[in-house]
């Protein structure tokens, strides 16, 4: 079972390559501020602009400083099956714990489309999957039949729910009667997803405030849901303004502020603007991280 605050871990740049060094200082910072559980390779690491070497050196990368301290689920999503069952079973070799998979984008695929994506993904090796469920990025909604379905495959572990829809983990833990994991993927609304019966979040906001959004977590697991609350709504300025432009450039120029990394993403996604850099420095601020 995963748990907690998980990161998406942003994939540092420097001069249009890879920065390992950065990358592995960032993954340091993570397990050392609390964060329970790492996502290299998501979309939150600019996964889609990632070469097949490069995606599959940064998963390695993550697990030679995880070396067992906290699971690391890899990115390993595509529209294309072939290609997400390529990165899945890299994800296996490599050491990782589970494997996050998108629901394929762009293709707009049908339920049974989405089942059997999935199935084939599962059936090509024995690692965990979590579903990761973003109508806003992926067009379609993997509805509460299909996931309750999928369920019943014994490596399809969980799910990332970006839905914004607060109901849906508890119509999905009707249908799904088996052991299963409910994370959120949406920073603003942890605390509410954690009240639906959710286990915990794969976070942005982890990238830049590891511990606090650990703390935020382990504040309502330990029964101390008005602390949670309260530390949750000191965050909501970051949380907020982390995706005043598409995400992850505002969390890199929150990670370059802070000294963690080049603020570089890959194109198509454009720099800041001067208006939206100054939104991420003044969330620094309200938060106490500048």
């Amino acid at each position: 079972m995963f748990q907690g605050s998980i990161t998406a871990l942003i994939t540092p740049f420097r001069d249009g390559q890879l920065d390992e060094k950065a990358f592995q200082t960032l993954v340091e910072r993570q397990i050392e501020q609390g964060t329970e559980g790492l996502v290299p390779c998501g979309t939150t690491g600019e996964s889609p602009t990632l070469s097949h070497a490069e995606h599959k050196r940064v998963v390695e990368l993550c697990l030679e400083v995880a070396k067992g301290k906290v699971p690391v689920i890899a990115g390993a999503g595509s529209n294309s099956t072939d290609e997400a069952i390529s990165l899945y079973k890299h994800a296996k070799q490599a050491g990782a714990n589970a494997a996050l998979v998108v629901t394929p984008y762009y293709n707009k695929p049908n339920q049974e489309g989405l089942y059997l994506h999935y199935k084939a993904i599962h059936d090509s090796s024995d690692l965990p999957i979590i579903i990761y469920n973003i109508p806003p990025r992926s067009v379609i909604d993997m509805n509460v039949d299909t996931m309750a379905r999928l369920s019943k495959l014994p490596n399809i572990v969980g799910v990332k729910d970006a839905t914004g829809d607060l109901t849906r983990p508890m119509k999905e833990r009707m249908a799904i009667d088996n052991d299963f994991c409910w994370l959120s993927g949406e920073d603003g609304t942890a605390v509410n997803y954690l009240a639906g019966g959710g286990h915990g979040c794969i976070s942005v906001a982890a990238n830049i405030a590891p511990k606090q959004c650990s703390d935020v977590q382990r504040l309502w697991r330990d029964g101390k849901a008005q602390e949670a609350i309260t530390l949750q709504q000191k965050l909501m300025p970051l949380h907020f303004d982390l995706f005043c432009e598409p995400n992850p450039g505002p969390a890199k120029y929150a990670a370059n502020l802070l000294g963690l990394c080049e603020a570089d993403t890959r194109l198509p996604l454009a720099p800041l603007s001067d208006g939206a850099k100054q939104k991420v420095k003044d969330a620094l601020i309200s938060v106490g991280l500048l």
